[in-house]
């Protein structure tokens, strides 16, 4: 029965990894330009062309579906992250040459400190997602899968056996964290007496990319400003 499952779960990843028709790319970075504005330990996030994409934007209310780690590696092997078939594996920025892309960016994070999550990174390579899990996929087979607004992040934690990798955020959640690096921590009002705040470190399930983009501790980094932006020097016709 197991097996059974997970060939079932092997077929249903294959279908949702397929691309959309219907992708409109508006802010697409090229890759030497993305290549030469990184620094090791950026997350990079993804607005995907899958089918898988949509339903995560619609769970998410984001553009953003994917994210994925750059540890600064060799060209065609600068990116850590997590795939649907694949599992955590290195790829390349190559491969997302045709997408809308954004840059975060730790900030206050020492070189010592970037090491210890890349080493994070690197040791999660070859982590799969446990497919066998084939109630874990159904739910993103509808674009638009009818659940209240309160449980949409809830329901993409699920999972009855190996923690979730279809998220890719997941893993690069626990690497920050590893190091007590806070992402997007749930806040609650301290007592009268201490008049501030204590943040608690959410699970790392529960992160999505666009967390990475909410962040009060990363900062978005655009290539096209990075790069000595002069307005007037654009071929813009009236």
């Amino acid at each position: 029965m197991a097996q059974l499952s997970r060939m079932s779960g092997k077929r249903m990843a294959r279908f949702l990894q397929k691309q959309t028709r219907f992708y409109q790319p508006f802010g697409v970075i090229p890759t030497r330009a993305l290549r030469a504005t990184l620094r090791p330990g950026d997350v990079l996030l993804v607005e995907g062309d899958r089918r898988i994409s949509a339903a995560i934007k619609y769970l998410t209310h984001s553009t953003w579906s994917h994210a994925a780690f750059y540890s600064g590696g060799p060209p065609g092997g600068e990116l850590i992250e997590a795939d649907l078939e694949a599992g955590v594996r290195i790829a390349g920025l190559a491969a997302y040459a045709h997408l809308n892309t954004r840059i975060c960016r730790p900030v206050g994070l020492g070189h010592d400190r970037i090491e210890e999550v890349i080493d994070y990174m690197q040791s999660a390579v070859g982590r799969q997602y446990d497919l066998k899990n084939v109630i874990d996929l159904v739910r993103y087979l509808l674009p638009r899968p009818p659940v209240p607004h309160r449980f949409r992040r809830r329901m993409l934690a699920l999972g009855s056996g190996d923690p979730t990798r279809a998220i890719c955020s997941t893993v690069i959640a626990e690497a920050f964290h590893s190091v007590h690096y806070p992402i997007l921590p749930d806040i609650e009002m301290g007592s009268a007496d201490s008049q501030g705040e204590i943040l608690h470190i959410r699970h790392s399930s529960l992160f999505t990319p666009r967390d990475f983009d909410l962040s009060p501790y990363f900062d978005v980094i655009k290539p096209t400003l990075e790069d000595g932006f002069d307005f007037r020097k654009l071929p813009l016709e009236e």
